[in-house]
């Protein structure tokens, strides 16, 4: 299988199965048709076949998914069966958060490093974490191996610490910077914008 011939759109809803799979396998239940599934998450059930056979056979006609096996299946291709390891870089309130968000290390991430540039916060605690001087942040996160990061700083300051972590060899930025980031093809770059997404919500009131 080529990823990159799976459109993203697909790859987009996988963890939204996922999730809603967690959710039935930790209510004890064992087996789920596409029909019930697509209600949990509001997509219909063609839409899910489709998707999931991108991937190959994972259901029986007349008796649907096993749950346990189609979520080691999607963990697999997600490669989320295996902990990722995630530099976070920007120490605010939105770092903060994140750096305390339980929600993480259950579905195959795990914050290890935090970085700001502000002097006045490197060596505080967050959490169990101490904030770590941008200025260390190349060779700290190449160093460990980091293929992950986090990027919560102010819009003038993302590019050039964005630039920082793919000298550090980073190849996946989770990007909550109001700001597109220029990165090399190979390196994969995900937006979160609260404002964005209120923007587009607030169309249809």
């Amino acid at each position: 299988m080529n990823a990159e011939k799976i459109p993203d759109i697909i790859i987009g809803r996988l963890p939204v199965y996922l999730r809603a799979l967690q959710r039935m396998a930790d209510n004890g239940i064992k087996t789920t048709s596409s029909q019930e599934l697509g209600e949990h998450v509001g997509i219909s059930a063609a839409q899910i076949r489709k998707d999931i056979s991108q991937f190959g056979e994972f259901g029986k006609q007349g008796t649907g998914y096993s749950i346990a096996y189609l979520l080691d299946k999607l963990k697999e291709i997600l490669k989320v069966n295996r902990r990722w390891e995630v530099a976070l870089v920007g120490a605010g309130d939105m770092g903060h958060a994140l750096a305390r968000y339980q929600g993480f290390v259950n579905r195959g991430f795990q914050i290890v490093m935090i970085f700001d540039n502000d002097k006045g916060k490197v060596g505080q605690k967050v959490d169990s974490f101490t904030i770590e001087d941008s200025d260390k942040l190349v060779e700290r996160v190449k160093s460990a191996g980091i293929k992950i990061a986090m990027l919560t700083v102010p819009a003038p300051a993302a590019q050039s610490v964005a630039d920082k972590l793919v000298q550090a060899g980073v190849k996946a930025i989770l990007n909550y910077a109001p700001i597109s980031l220029n990165v090399p093809h190979n390196v994969k770059v995900q937006y979160i914008d609260p404002a964005t997404h209120l923007q587009r919500m607030t169309y249809y009131l």
